[in-house]
């Protein structure tokens, strides 16, 4: 009996432990959110502090273009690099009129490889760039499809790892040296939460985001002793052309919004969500058991729904 009653003892001891870490673990989680969403946007990080010139990839367009007018407002001028120079233009020109920032503009299309970098370095030689927003992407389809089903396959595989993988390389190549050399800088890299989880039906996409995630978490351990800040931002739903628009919510983000509140964190965290709300919809996907996530009802039920979508379409 008196064993018993020490088994006893210790498993209702041992539930105690497990009860207490759980509180305390969600209390931090909760902790950091509200520091790193709502006091972060009390107490802004002076981005200044890191350079003049702010470069960002992909800003013609949503995300891209709200990170460079939100560092603009913030007091730094703009390189902008994009596909599409009739955008860049006019990007360039409300940002100087409105924020009396200075911008360059860059044409390069990203999908091309590594061809085009020399001229990027090029263009850049000289300036002291303080931040790095490597925010070019795309998803190989309009609608997500198993990978044998993706359009014209070939290239478009080539296309994303050269646009969401190389150019965060590449990119980082060569602006990172003249940061070491003042020791200060900072580099955000956008991933997405589908880098959080394997998604079907945009695996491809999801993997390149994954990719994005360690680079910038690996980078950041090794340069920060050199002043280099690295954050990697993975956004859940956001307002733009590549979300075909969708209508803004509680869940989704504008572009602005979600540009804004994002680098409210700087200084905060290297790894979030971006914002509060998307925090949240993060968590609640943490709770989802992983093997959920791989189930090929789950898969089947999400291709029904998209085929259903491509019928509205036609």
């Amino acid at each position: 009996m008196e064993a018993k009653a020490d088994y006893t003892q210790a498993f209702v001891l041992f539930g105690k432990v497990v009860a207490i870490y759980l509180v305390l673990s969600q209390g931090w989680k909760l902790i950091r959110g509200i520091r790193n969403h709502i006091l972060s946007g009390w107490f802004q990080t002076d981005l200044k502090q890191y350079g003049r010139w702010a470069v960002v990839t992909g800003a013609s367009d949503g995300i891209g273009k709200s990170y460079a007018r939100e560092l603009a407002k913030r007091g730094l001028d703009v390189v902008l690099i994009s596909r599409t120079l009739e955008k860049l233009k006019n990007v360039a020109s409300e940002i100087e009129q409105k924020y009396g920032r200075k911008t360059k503009i860059i044409q390069a299309d990203f999908t091309r490889g590594s061809e085009m970098y020399e001229s990027i370095e090029n263009n850049l030689k000289g300036m002291e760039i303080g931040i790095l927003v490597n925010n070019v992407g795309m998803i190989l389809s309009k609608h997500p499809e198993r990978f044998l089903n993706i359009p014209n396959i070939n290239k478009a595989i080539t296309d994303t790892i050269n646009c969401n993988i190389l150019s965060v390389l590449q990119m980082t190549r060569i602006v990172l040296p003249q940061m070491i050399e003042r020791n200060k800088g900072l580099i955000i890299n956008i991933s997405s939460e589908a880098g959080n989880h394997p998604f079907p039906l945009l695996i491809v996409y999801s993997a390149t985001k994954v990719f994005v995630d360690f680079f910038s978490r690996g980078l950041h351990i090794e340069y920060q002793s050199k002043g280099i800040t690295v954050q990697c931002v993975m956004p859940l739903s956001v307002s733009t052309a590549m979300t075909s628009n969708i209508k803004t919510n509680i869940f989704v983000k504008s572009a602005d919004d979600f540009a804004r509140e994002a680098l409210n964190t700087v200084g905060y965290t290297n790894r979030t969500s971006g914002c509060f709300s998307h925090s949240l919809q993060s968590y609640a996907l943490d709770l989802i058991p992983k093997p959920v996530f791989s189930m090929t009802t789950v898969t089947d039920l999400f291709e029904n729904l998209v085929n259903k979508q491509k019928k509205k379409e036609k």
